[in-house]
């Protein structure tokens, strides 16, 4: 009896179409006052804003395919995406620099700057497009997308999803996900894995 009863139990959990902790509602007050009373470490000193372009087009560790691409867009505006914060554990934050492309926003080239006597040293590239790195709790994560064979730009089948950690004085692999896009109606369905 134990067995159909914990079957339904789970079913009708799964069935209930919630949106997880959004259904719940705000945090009350007092359970957000002793959040915020948890000490925290102290944050990095921010970097005044750094000419991304000027970096990246100066960096001798950056393909000559990538600097010769990286022209405006529209006027002055060129196709990068700039991100500060505290990756190397130094004095001042790092800068996470994306090269991209106008039309389709592609990210060409990944790069990280870590401060150094006031001047800014690249400890990080990636340049197989396409790729995009971004911060996440202190960890660099660079998400590069895989095509299949006949995959339209618009359409990656999948993506590799890499966590790095700094160590010993350099980015060290941590985590590597796949994930698998499913496929646009009309597609012909994938066969199931036999097992």
């Amino acid at each position: 009896m134990a067995v159909p009863t914990a079957l339904a139990l789970l079913v009708s959990g799964c069935g209930a179409g919630g949106t997880g902790a959004r259904d719940e509602g705000p945090a009350h007050a007092d359970s957000v006052a002793g959040a915020a009373a948890t000490p925290s470490a102290a944050p990095s000193k921010s970097p005044d804003t750094v000419n991304a372009v000027k970096l990246v087009k100066d960096d001798p560790k950056v393909a000559p395919e990538v600097k010769r691409e990286l022209k405006p867009c529209v006027a002055d505006e060129y196709p990068v995406d700039v991100s500060y914060g505290n990756l190397t554990g130094g004095s001042a934050d790092d800068v996470v620099v994306n090269v991209l492309t106008c039309g389709d926003a592609v990210g060409v080239g990944s790069y990280v700057y870590r401060e150094q006597d006031g001047s800014y040293e690249n400890v990080f590239k990636a340049e197989e497009p396409p790729v995009y790195a971004e911060i996440d709790r202190g960890d660099l994560v660079v998400t590069k997308q895989v095509y299949e064979k006949g995959d339209p730009v618009s359409s990656p089948s999948g993506e590799n999803v890499i966590t790095y950690r700094w160590t010993s004085g350099h980015f060290a692999e941590k985590y590597r996900t796949h994930n698998d896009y499913g496929k646009v109606a009309g597609d012909s369905p994938t066969p199931a894995p036999a097992g």
